[in-house]
């Protein structure tokens, strides 16, 4: 098990790897304790044309070492980077060195698309396309402690050598399908540097309130804006500044002053006081002063849409036989909120666009439009043109 402490090692494996056709990668990371995840390892492997293997461990904690070398394989166009579940692996790499692995396949999304179900985990892809067995106990072990015993070694590289057999399959599976463009939309939003960025200004759209005051909202706002601001630049969660119900709480009472402050129910003892409880003061004062023509206002919920019951019926009818005729999950082809929203009149949707509005979207919007009905084929529900 070849581990990689230099930039020039890190720059002789990438070399070497980008003379093949698809490289493997993965990471082990902490984020209990930061705002940011801290990578703690990378793993790589390549699989040339005679066969040969070659899987390392890429230390990133080691002082000196640059992953530049890895970036310029990132974003060399000739070689596929395979990861699975890339989300919080991209983060990480964008984060820390603005670089993106293009081309990029991500297995998890891949296999979706051929029928694998959603959110498939590779453990489950390893046991059903590499057909081996995988050891999962070194999963929550802290990958920051030094020396890495042998068990997490090899727990780690497992992760991108059963990933070369799990690529090569998925790939030939969208070829013979014809399914690669639905993977690519996919995996648009992956490589979207906005899908990573949480702007301060935007933090309260990720609280789950249900109330409708302009001026509790503009508290919330404040207070979610102060909370991200400060978890940011200190480079620690969220949560440790306050929680939500914290700041639900806090939007709702209002505090002027520290008195204020120390009636709370749910504020943690470490935010009552120093630069969080200045700051919580003062984004309460902000909300409280606001422009009500400057009030955020929540999306419309389900409640408040003119849901067309019967309608919805018919489409949640309509999406089970287009997931079952095309073997992807329900979900990925479009959530139940996506369904309420069409019947009642919303079109500015993603089932009703790209490879799902030719799965689902187009045959949802005929039947809004009364061009067509749904009847039964034997057991399968067929869609039937009405004239």
């Amino acid at each position: 098990m070849r581990t990689l402490t230099t930039t020039q090692e890190l720059a002789e494996f990438c070399q070497a790897a980008a003379a093949h056709d698809y490289v493997t990668i993965d990471t082990e990371f902490l984020r209990e304790r930061t705002y940011y995840s801290k990578l703690c390892l990378i793993q790589m492997a390549y699989r040339g044309a005679n066969g040969e293997e070659d899987a390392v461990l890429v230390d990133p904690l080691v002082e000196g070492l640059s992953q530049e070398p890895l970036y310029a394989l990132f974003r060399d166009e000739s070689v596929v980077k395979v990861f699975h579940a890339a989300r919080q692996d991209l983060e990480i790499f964008f984060v820390e060195g603005n670089t993106f692995p293009v081309p990029l396949f991500d297995t998890q999304v891949a296999a979706m698309v051929c029928g694998f179900g959603e959110q498939v985990g590779y453990e489950t892809l390893v046991r059903k396309i590499a057909k081996q067995p995988l050891d999962k106990t070194s999963r929550f072990t802290d990958w920051s402690r030094r020396p890495l015993t042998d068990a997490q070694k090899t727990y780690a590289l497992a992760d991108v050598t059963h990933l070369r057999d799990i690529y090569e399959f998925l790939a030939a599976q969208l070829e013979k399908s014809g399914r690669e463009k639905w993977v690519r939309e996919e995996l648009r939003v992956l490589t979207n540097p906005d899908t990573y960025t949480i702007l301060p200004e935007d933090a309260w759209k990720r609280l789950k309130t249900r109330t409708n005051s302009g001026k509790f909202l503009a508290v919330a706002r404040e207070l979610a804006r102060f909370r991200e601001e400060f978890a940011q630049t200190r480079n620690v969660p969220r949560n440790r500044v306050y929680k939500d119900d914290a700041l639900l709480e806090l939007a709702s009472t209002k505090p002027a002053n520290y008195d204020d402050l120390n009636r709370s129910r749910l504020l943690l003892r470490e935010a009552r006081k120093g630069d969080i409880a200045e700051g919580i003061l003062k984004a309460v004062k902000a909300g409280v002063s606001a422009d009500p023509s400057t009030y955020p206002k929540v999306p419309n919920g389900k409640d408040k849409l003119q849901v067309n019951p019967a309608l919805a019926d018919l489409l949640r009818v309509l999406l089970k036989a287009k997931s079952e005729n095309t073997g992807v999950a329900p979900k990925l082809i479009a959530t139940a909120s996506e369904l309420d929203a069409i019947a009642s009149g919303q079109r500015d949707l993603p089932s009703l666009s790209g490879w799902r509005a030719e799965v689902f979207g187009d045959d949802a919007l005929r039947i809004c439009k009364g061009e067509v009905a749904l009847g039964l084929d034997g057991q399968k529900v067929k869609v039937v043109r009405l004239n």
